[in-house]
């Protein structure tokens, strides 16, 4: 939203409801209007009676308390995190655009409360529905249940099924960032654009041996076989991917060039070298303290003159203890960890590796995940139906969210082409043949 958007009369707080109202909802009222006072962006608050407290009419985004006690509850205990665990549950609604949601990130960061106004605001909690602090007791006790049978179902990131995300990918089945040509291009082909453009950076050639390490559902495994004739190894942790992968790779009668293990890259043992290394939308899995371990042993397995290719989600902050950090390693990443793209340099230069080319892609990523959204909203029965509603929020709040902060620039996503350090990597002097498009 622009300034003038943001300050005009439509724009501020202006409660709409009817003229009586009961005193739950003239609590909600003053409660909210209180903490969102200095808020005039484009998020409006409606409460269970259907008024508004904050904000206006077809407002891009709307947070809809469907009763009192969850509105109780987060002012009497102040964690963001419980807002999105009461849209999980089904206590609160988001209605409209979920990427507009994040405008009150920064906002609600950075909010002081005098303890003044803290008490007042928690007085009007315990008032809410009339029934106290025991009724808040028995809402949290319900809501901990549910969340508990909640994280137990969806935890594992990647065993939700291949029929969920073939729902809302594209066919290659890519599950990272595309490489668009411009905003309007397709999907599809920006993901094509993408294998293509990770193939030429490894400058692959036929007969090369590559490792694929988190190949997913084999997506760039295939796409090196097929189109530049390599001999790729793909490595995944999912039983699901892996499933998919080899019967991708049985289909297309690639079964002499192309095998999928079900093996954590430690477990690589024996003599095997290869010509070429890439690791793509792994990294994120790894965890700083281990990347002495996982750079190690790329190096170990990459032949001199050899080329690896790193693309990951990076922080600029790294990963400190927040309400959203939290929220990921519980629903999403259970073991999600993100660094400064500075100290992932730093712990790939110690491990023997020189950095050879370093690419932003994080305007590509917002990109991506819109259409994965988009996708996903359009197919919401289907998607509920071979998952569950919880699922199909969690992954709604979650896209939204992240294609926020990408766009914002908290996060972003770096793909790092390396070789052994004083190793006569097999690159050009220019970068030319990275922009001369291949024909397939």
């Amino acid at each position: 939203m622009n300034s003038e958007e943001s300050t005009s009369p439509a724009a501020t707080a202006v409660p709409v409801g009817p003229a009586t109202v009961g005193a739950d909802v003239r609590d909600g009222r003053t409660i909210v209007s209180a903490v969102l006072s200095a808020y005039r962006g484009p998020v409006a608050v409606r409460l269970w009676d259907g008024s508004l407290a904050v904000g206006w009419q077809d407002a891009p985004c709307t947070v809809f308390f469907r009763d009192s006690a969850t509105l109780c509850d987060l002012v009497l205990h102040r964690d963001l995190m419980q807002l999105a665990e009461a849209h999980l549950a089904g206590e609160v609604d988001i209605e409209g655009d979920p990427e507009v949601l994040f405008d009150l990130s920064a906002y609600l960061e950075n909010l002081r409360i005098p303890w003044s106004t803290r008490l007042r605001l928690m007085r009007c909690a315990l008032h809410l529905s009339g029934d106290g602090y025991r009724r808040v007791l028995r809402h949290r006790r319900v809501a901990e249940s549910r969340r508990v049978n909640s994280a137990a179902t969806i935890a594992y990131h990647y065993d939700v099924g291949n029929d969920f995300y073939g729902l809302w990918l594209d066919p290659e089945y890519v599950y990272s960032c595309a490489y668009f040509r411009d905003p309007a291009q397709p999907l599809a082909e920006a993901q094509r654009d993408k294998l293509d453009y990770i193939c030429r950076k490894l400058r692959l050639t036929p007969g090369q041996r590559l490792l694929d390490i988190g190949c997913g559902w084999g997506a760039l495994a295939l796409w090196a076989a097929r189109h530049y004739g390599a001999r790729v190894h793909g490595i995944t942790l999912s039983a699901e991917q892996q499933k998919r992968a080899t019967e991708r790779v049985q289909q297309e009668g690639l079964g002499d060039q192309v095998e999928i293990e079900l093996l954590d890259y430690r477990d690589l043992q024996g003599d095997e070298r290869y010509d070429c290394i890439a690791s793509v939308g792994m990294f994120e899995h790894v965890g700083v303290r281990n990347f002495p371990t996982y750079f190690g042993v790329v190096r170990r397995l990459l032949k001199p003159g050899g080329l690896f290719l790193n693309h990951g989600i990076t922080s600029e902050a790294g990963w400190r203890r927040t309400p959203l950090t939290r929220f990921m390693n519980q629903y999403i990443f259970p073991d999600g960890e993100l660094a400064r793209i500075g100290d992932v340099v730093g712990a790939m230069e110690r491990q023997g590796f020189e950095i050879l080319d370093l690419e932003s892609l994080r305007p590509h990523y917002p990109l991506t995940l819109r259409h994965w959204l988009r996708a996903l909203c359009a197919r919401r029965d289907a998607v509920i139906a071979v998952s569950s509603e919880v699922t199909y929020r969690l992954w709604r709040l979650y896209m939204a969210g992240s294609a926020y902060f990408f766009e914002q620039g908290s996060i972003g996503v770096y793909q790092i082409l390396a070789g052994r350090a004083h190793g006569c990597p097999s690159v050009p002097l220019r970068r030319d043949d990275l922009y001369c498009a291949r024909e397939h």
